[in-house]
């Protein structure tokens, strides 16, 4: 087990994991500058994004639920980097910018969040529900827990089909104490399949704390029965993600064996856009909004004192992005809605027998 960032009743702080060598003094090693450009970038656009979202779902463009990565975007970037094109992931309801990290379309998207048929699920899935073959991110998962049975089955495919293709299987900290977490955990490790469960500790769950919900509170240690090891890192830092994460899905790939990866940082938001996150306290609200929890502000300045990111391209990069989620807005905004008749075209995947397509408000019996 490794704790490379340990936190304590919700108020961590970084650790040495932040930096990556004794002559290395901003914390950013020999990492090209573009890459690191890339990675800023990225999470710029994921925060951009999300929050254009939660105006969409303000101004009913958006209905159902609906959960953001704000303050979590390091760790989707690390993670996402972390995974060849070649392997699967499976996620939480909490799933647009890992949709965009693992290759979907921004405005296909933002498309889905719209209900529009021009979006990766044509509309019918929403914000819960992102899923695309093509890039192998098979789905976001409403209900809670109920991605890792099925992570645990694709990884059991890949075993059985000879692959070399890894799963990784992402979940919030309150997925830890549902029974699908024991019962996945170990017949990965009886079987050995070739997965890393990710859990992301924002310390809160849905509203309760990680201390008041989970007997032993440093999650990476909850494979201990299962004999699956575990590592925590900390979120808010891309490239300690990316590294942490990169060595455990070469490991689960080369050793075909699970392994638990927890990544904390702090949701900025509550848990969904219409939660006003009144069961906070006081310095938990603080460490929240705190600019040395924030994940873009910080490795924004982190480039800036490097030299890597001047006044002039971070503007640059701002006004791209803005302009990119702009688009894909108007995109999502463009694109026809679903017609009333195809509501039952995706029920299922071969046709059934007796299958009801009764709309709303027609009779239960026929006259």
């Amino acid at each position: 087990m490794a704790d490379t960032a340990k936190p304590k009743g919700g108020s961590a702080r970084a650790s040495g994991s932040r930096r990556r060598s004794r002559k290395d003094t901003n914390g950013l090693g020999n990492e090209k500058p573009e890459t690191l450009l890339d990675y800023y970038r990225q999470m710029l656009f994921i925060r951009r994004f999300e929050e254009r979202t939660g105006q969409a779902y303000t101004q009913a463009r958006i209905g159902g639920y609906c959960h953001l990565n704000l303050g979590e975007e390091a760790t989707v970037v690390g993670l996402m980097t972390a995974l060849q094109e070649r392997d699967y992931l499976f996620t939480n309801y909490r799933d647009h910018g890992y949709a965009i990290g693992k290759g979907m379309d921004p405005k296909r998207v933002m498309a889905e969040l719209y209900g529009r048929v021009d979006g990766v699920s044509k509309g019918w899935g929403g914000s819960m529900h992102m899923y695309d073959t093509e890039t192998r991110m098979l789905g976001g998962y409403g209900i809670v827990g109920g991605q890792l049975p099925l992570a645990t089955g694709a990884a059991l495919a890949v075993t059985y089909r000879g692959g070399d293709e890894v799963v990784m299987c992402q979940m919030g900290d309150g997925t830890t104490n549902i029974g699908a977490w024991h019962e996945s955990l170990n017949i990965a490790k009886l079987w050995n399949l070739p997965i890393v469960f990710v859990v992301i500790n924002n310390f809160t769950g849905m509203g309760t704390t990680v201390e008041m919900s989970s007997a032993e509170p440093d999650l990476y240690k909850r494979g201990s029965a299962y004999r699956i090891e575990g590592e925590r890192v900390d979120g808010r830092d891309v490239l300690a993600v990316r590294d942490t994460a990169a060595r455990l899905v070469e490991r689960a790939r080369e050793e075909q064996t699970p392994f638990i990866l927890e990544a904390w940082s702090y949701r900025k938001k509550g848990h969904s856009v219409v939660d006003p996150a009144k069961y906070r306290t006081d310095e938990q609200r603080e460490l929240a909004s705190a600019d040395e929890n924030d994940p873009v502000l910080t490795f924004g300045d982190q480039l800036a004192k490097a030299g890597i990111l001047t006044d002039e391209l971070r503007e640059e990069i701002a006004a791209s992005v803005k302009a990119e989620v702009a688009e894909a807005a108007d995109f999502a905004e463009n694109s026809p809605k679903p017609d009333p008749s195809t509501l039952f075209d995706y029920t299922y995947a071969t046709p059934v027998p007796n299958e009801s397509r009764r709309m709303p408000a027609d009779p239960v019996f026929a006259e």
